[in-house]
């Protein structure tokens, strides 16, 4: 295994255990984007989604429902994704 993809593996890692939060509906929107979607992700799309994850649940929650837009133009980028991800 190459070192890049030994730091992917280990960055993947670390992210799943990230994505497990105190709401049930957050660890499967989230698990199941960084499953399905994350790795499609450009290098900043990748670094939004980390950021995304330091947002506290309540608040991600409202994010990921749609029933609030993040200010910031990249974060919301990965939030359209996962709800795309989870909506038909």
């Amino acid at each position: 295994m190459t070192k890049s993809v030994e730091k992917e593996t280990e960055s993947i890692t670390r992210l799943a255990w990230q994505c497990r939060r105190g709401m049930l509906e957050l660890d499967l929107l989230l698990t199941n984007f960084l499953e399905n979607g994350y790795t499609q992700l450009s290098s900043e799309s990748k670094q939004a989604f980390v950021e995304l994850l330091d947002i506290v649940d309540t608040e991600l929650l409202e994010y990921l429902m749609g029933r609030h837009v993040h200010k910031e133009a990249h974060i919301q980028h990965v939030i359209e994704a996962i709800r795309q991800g989870v909506t038909p």
